[in-house]
C-alpha cells in the first residue's frame, strides 16, 4: 500500500466528480440559489444543466427553444466568448446571435477547476502520501493507498511489521466491530455476506471514505461547489461509483459487492467503453448489458476484438483493473478551434481567426506561468478542414526566443502559408490551433549581472574610498602608496577568503598560517604606535604609513643556491618571453625585504621549506614561494630549450652528412677530388672560401 502497488488487495482508489460543473460555476458567479433551474448555453444548444432544471425534463441534448418551453423560469447563461480585437474573453448578451464572429471560451471554468484542485490538495497530506490524477476539467482520481496505510498503522499498531516477520504471513484478524459508513451509499451484499465480519479491505475502504468526505466538505466550505465521490479498489469501479448516486453523495463499492453492483449497468457506461470500442463490442455481440457479456468466453472475445483488447474487455466487465493513478495535474497541450457555418473563403478571414486563437492560447499560457518561464510549449500545430479533407502542419517553437501573442500569430500564419501551398483549402469549414509539449521551464538561472557588483557594493571599495578621502592633503606619492597598500590588503583578504584552496597547500611549508596570525598582531601594534606618536595630526593615514614602512625595507632575502645556476642561458626572460632574465642579481621584491630592526622585533613563525628563510606574515611567505616558483619555471624552460636545440642540431648534422655523402659519391663517379673540395661541400660552401667549380659549371657574375 505504501508504495502504491496495483496488486495489493487493500488498495483504495477514489474518484471525485463535480456535479453539473459548468452550471455550478455560473450559479456561483451569478449568485443563483441552489433550487433555481439553470442551464449553460452555447449558441443554440445546452452544454450543462443543473439538477433543478433536470426535473423539468431539460437535458443537454435539448435546444434552447425547447428548454424554455419545458421550463419557462429557466436561467440560460451563454458561455463567455472571444471576439476579434479583444484581449480577453467576456460574457456578452449578444453572443448567441454572433456565432459567425465569436468563439467560445471555457477559461472561466478552467480557472475554477484550478481553485478546486488546490483545495483538494490542502486536505490531503503532502507527497509521497498524495497522488492525484486530473482526469478532466471537473474530475480527479486520487490514490489513497499510502495515506490509508499510514492511518492503519497509527490506529492498529498490531499491523506494524516486526523484525524477522515473514512477508508472506497473513494479517491478524481485524477487530470485531461494525464499521460506521455514515450516510454513504454502500452497495448492498447478499444477506449471507452482509452478516460476515468485515475484513481489512473493508476497513481500508472505510478510512478512504472518511478522507473523501472531508475533501468534499472542504470544497463546499471554501468554494461552494458540490461534488460526488466513488471509493473502491480500482479506477473503473470508483468512477462508476461517483456517478451512481449523484448529486452531492458518495458510493462505496466493496470487493464482495462488485458482481451485484455491475450486473444492471451497461458496459457502454464504463470507462473507455463509451466510444467506438463500446459500439464495436455492442455490434459484435448484440448487447450493451454486462450480464450479456459475462457468458462470452475469453477466446471468443479475443478472436473478434484481438488478443489484447479482448483480454482488457474480459477483465473490465468483471471489475478488474490494474491501471495506476498517475500524478498528473498539469496540462500538456492547449487547443483553440472554430467551426464555421457558413464557411470562410479567404486567407484574410483565416488570419483574423488565427489572431483570436493566439490570444486565447496565450492568455491561458500566462495563467500557466509562461511570463515567469515556469512552463513553456515545444510546438504549435494548425489544422484546416476543406470539404471532407483535413490538412495540418506543425512547427517547433524556438527555445531561446521569448514567446508572446505576436509570436504565436506569426507561427500560425507561417503554417497557414505552408498548408495553402499544398493545394486547395477554400472553402474552410473548421480551423484550429493547438500547442503541444508544455513542460516546466528552467527557473533559478541568474544573468551575468548577478555575478557583478556595482559601485560601493564591491568588497574593499568603501575602505579604499575612505583612504582616498583622508589623504586629500597628502602628496601624490602618498596617494599612490595608499592605493598600493589598499590593493595588498584586498589581495590578502581574497586569499584568506578562499579557505583551504590556497596555493600554500602545494608548497613545502613548515607551519600552516591561521586566520589571526602573529603578523597581523605585529601590524596592529605598529598602527597603535602610529596612533600614539601623533602621526594622525599630520594627516598620515595608518594604511599609508604601513605602505611606506614596507617600501622602506632595504635588506633583501637571500637567494637560494638552486637559483644561481642561470648564467649559461640567454638573457631573455623565460616567463614573459622578453626583458632580462631572473638571475642572482635580481633580488626578491621589496614586499618581502626586512630591516634589521624588523627582523629583531617581528616573531619568525613561518619558514620557507626551500631556503629556510623565516617570515612573520604568511602573506609574505606565500609571495616568497611564488618567487621560487618563477625561478623554477624559468630554469625548467631553459632546460627544455637546451634539449630542443641539441636535438635539432644533431638531426641537422645528420641530414647534412647524408647530403655530403651523396655528393661525394657523385664526385667519385666523375673522378677524384681533393679533401678541401669535400670539406667545402660538406659545409655547404662555407663562408669566405670560394668553392671549386665542378666540371661543366661556370661562375656567374652578379655585379
Amino acid at each position: 500500500m505504501a508504495s502504491y502497488s496495483t496488486a495489493t488487495p487493500l488498495r483504495v482508489i477514489a474518484h471525485i466528480d463535480l456535479d453539473a460543473f459548468y452550471a455550478q460555476c455560473e450559479m456561483v458567479r451569478l449568485g443563483v440559489p441552489g433550487d433555481v433551474p439553470l442551464a449553460v448555453q452555447q449558441w443554440q444548444s445546452l452544454i450543462a444543466v443543473n439538477y433543478p432544471a433536470r426535473t423539468f425534463g431539460v437535458t443537454r441534448r435539448t435546444t434552447i427553444t425547447e428548454a424554455r418551453k419545458l421550463c419557462p423560469q429557466l436561467v440560460a447563461q451563454h458561455v463567455a466568448t472571444w471576439r476579434e480585437g479583444d484581449d480577453k474573453w467576456a460574457y456578452r448578451s449578444d453572443a448567441a446571435a454572433n456565432i459567425a464572429r465569436d468563439k467560445v471560451s471555457l477559461d472561466p471554468y478552467r480557472l475554477e477547476s484550478r481553485k478546486i484542485l488546490a483545495v483538494m490538495k490542502e486536505v490531503l497530506p503532502p507527497a509521497p502520501l498524495q497522488r492525484i490524477e486530473k482526469a478532466g476539467i471537473d474530475e480527479v482520481f486520487v490514490d489513497l493507498s499510502a495515506h490509508v496505510h499510514h492511518i492503519l498503522l497509527a490506529r492498529f499498531p498490531e499491523l506494524s511489521p516486526t523484525p524477522g516477520t515473514d512477508p508472506s504471513e497473513g494479517l491478524p484478524p481485524p477487530p470485531v466491530t461494525a464499521l460506521d459508513w455514515h450516510s454513504d451509499c454502500l452497495v448492498p451484499l447478499d444477506e449471507a455476506e452482509e452478516v460476515e465480519d468485515p475484513d481489512w479491505d473493508d476497513v481500508a475502504l472505510s478510512i478512504g471514505a472518511d478522507i473523501v468526505r472531508d475533501i468534499r466538505a472542504r470544497v463546499w466550505e471554501k468554494l461552494h461547489y458540490t461534488c460526488s465521490g466513488g471509493i473502491s479498489h480500482n479506477k473503473v469501479l470508483s468512477k462508476l461509483g461517483s456517478a451512481h448516486n449523484k448529486p452531492n453523495k458518495q458510493t462505496i463499492i466493496r470487493r464482495r459487492a462488485v458482481t451485484s453492483f455491475l450486473a444492471p449497468i451497461k458496459f457502454t457506461k464504463m470507462r473507455n467503453l463509451g466510444g467506438k470500442l463500446g459500439d464495436q463490442v455492442a455490434s459484435e455481440f448484440d448487447t450493451e448489458e454486462i450480464n450479456g457479456l459475462l457468458s462470452v468466453p475469453l477466446a471468443n472475445l479475443s478472436a473478434r476484438l484481438g488478443q489484447e483488447t479482448g483480454l482488457w474487455v474480459y477483465n473490465t466487465i468483471r471489475g478488474i483493473d490494474h491501471s495506476e493513478v498517475n500524478s498528473r495535474t498539469k496540462i500538456k497541450s492547449m487547443l483553440s478551434a472554430k467551426s464555421f457555418r457558413p464557411a470562410i473563403n479567404t486567407r484574410e478571414q483565416a488570419e483574423r481567426w488565427i489572431k483570436i486563437f493566439a490570444a486565447d492560447i496565450f492568455s491561458r499560457l500566462v495563467e500557466e506561468g509562461i511570463l515567469e518561464n515556469r512552463r513553456r510549449p515545444k510546438s504549435v500545430n494548425l489544422h484546416l478542414k476543406h470539404n471532407s479533407r483535413t490538412r495540418s502542419r506543425q512547427t517547433s517553437i524556438p527555445p531561446g526566443k521569448s514567446l508572446d501573442q505576436a509570436s504565436l500569430v506569426e507561427l500560425g500564419n507561417t503554417l497557414l502559408t505552408q498548408i495553402m501551398s499544398e493545394g486547395e483549402v477554400w472553402p474552410c469549414f473548421h480551423l484550429s490551433m493547438n500547442i503541444n509539449g508544455i513542460e516546466d521551464g528552467v527557473t533559478g538561472n541568474m544573468g551575468i549581472g548577478g555575478f557583478l557588483m556595482r559601485g560601493n557594493d564591491a568588497p574593499g571599495s568603501k575602505e579604499s574610498s575612505t583612504v582616498l578621502r583622508s589623504d586629500q592633503a597628502a602628496s601624490s606619492d602618498s596617494k599612490v602608496q595608499a592605493n598600493i597598500d589598499g590593493g595588498a590588503d584586498n589581495s590578502e583578504r581574497k586569499r584568506r577568503r578562499s579557505g583551504s584552496e590556497r596555493i600554500d597547500q602545494f608548497l613545502g611549508m613548515t607551519s600552516v598560517p591561521s586566520k589571526t596570525s602573529h603578523g597581523d598582531q605585529y601590524r596592529d601594534e605598529r598602527r597603535k604606535c602610529y596612533a600614539t606618536s601623533g602621526n594622525e595630526a599630520h594627516g598620515i593615514h595608518p594604511t599609508i604609513l604601513e605602505a611606506k614602512l614596507d617600501l622602506g625595507r632595504t635588506k633583501c632575502l637571500p637567494i637560494p643556491e638552486a637559483s644561481r645556476d642561470l648564467k649559461g642561458h640567454s638573457g631573455r626572460n623565460r616567463l614573459s618571453g622578453e626583458g632580462p632574465a631572473l638571475t642572482s642579481d635580481h633580488r626578491c621584491p621589496n614586499r618581502f625585504s626586512q630591516t634589521a630592526a624588523d627582523e629583531k622585533d617581528r616573531p619568525a613563525l613561518f619558514t620557507c621549506g626551500r631556503c629556510n628563510t623565516s617570515f612573520a606574515d604568511p602573506t609574505d611567505l606565500q609571495s616568497h614561494n611564488d618567487w621560487h616558483i618563477a625561478l623554477a619555471l624559468q630554469e625548467r624552460e631553459a632546460q627544455v630549450e637546451e634539449r630542443v636545440r641539441s636535438a635539432f642540431a644533431g638531426r641537422l648534422g645528420g641530414d647534412l652528412g647524408q647530403l655530403s655523402s651523396a655528393k661525394s659519391g657523385r664526385r667519385l663517379a666523375s673522378g677524384p677530388t681533393t679533401s678541401s673540395s669535400t670539406q667545402s661541400s660538406r659545409r655547404g660552401g662555407g663562408r669566405g672560401t670560394k668553392p671549386r667549380l665542378e666540371p661543366g659549371q661556370k661562375r656567374l657574375n652578379f655585379g
